[in-house]
């Protein structure tokens, strides 16, 4: 009889034990409960605030930048030269089945532009690098040297086509050497800015001014 009383007294202290173990949580774990929300809270209010900032921050900047906010103008100067002179190029091949000396004008136009925006780019808004790498360094005289190429093709081409247009009146022969010339500037330019492009954006030579002397006036 005492060992069923025995029996029944441990199984219930067990039973009521199990119920407080399984049924409530303990002091400690309301502890790191509420710890672990103020944590989660205090992490959310700091990024509500952090993304603040950022959107802050770009609210702030101007949509489109003045050009002295540029650390060089060379970009925005060196596209006009490569469009225009390979448009010049492209109605230069269609003009010699055409051969209306009005579409000669109009190349002789294209081409003097793209020659002046070349040169601009190429000597007035040059960029100068400090920093580079040895390996940039040897892309950046790649590009240099079709930057030169491009230059001095386009101004063959634009005397060629002066002169054609006044001396040759227009001789198919003449706009053929015309084409080939400016096909070679149209080639020169392309590859120009192929290594303009891995500059930018492999070399990491440019954006934000990153490498380049900050004078405006180059």
């Amino acid at each position: 009889m005492k060992t069923i009383i025995a029996s029944t007294l441990v199984l219930l202290i067990t039973i009521s034990a199990g119920y407080c173990h399984d049924g409530k949580k303990h002091k400690k774990d309301s502890i790191k409960t509420a710890d672990s929300i103020a944590m989660s809270q205090q992490h959310v209010a700091g990024d509500t605030i952090h993304h603040h900032d950022e959107s802050m921050a770009h609210d702030e900047k101007k949509v489109t930048a003045d050009l002295a906010d540029f650390p060089t103008l060379h970009p925005l100067i060196v596209h006009f030269a490569i469009v225009l002179i390979l448009v010049a190029a492209a109605i230069q091949l269609l003009n010699l089945y055409f051969m209306k000396k009005e579409i000669s004008w109009i190349i002789t136009a294209i081409l003097l532009a793209g020659v002046l925006a070349a040169w601009f780019a190429s000597k007035n808004f040059h960029p100068h690098t400090h920093g580079i790498s040895e390996h940039a360094q040897l892309v950046l005289d790649q590009h240099d040297k079709w930057a030169d190429w491009t230059i001095n093709s386009a101004i063959v081409a634009l005397l060629l086509q002066i002169i054609n247009l006044f001396a040759f009146k227009e001789k198919r022969w003449a706009a053929s050497v015309i084409a080939v010339v400016l096909v070679i500037s149209a080639y020169s330019v392309s590859r120009a800015g192929h290594y303009g492009s891995q500059l930018v954006h492999i070399e990491g030579i440019g954006p934000q001014g990153k490498f380049l002397e900050m004078e405006h006036n180059h």
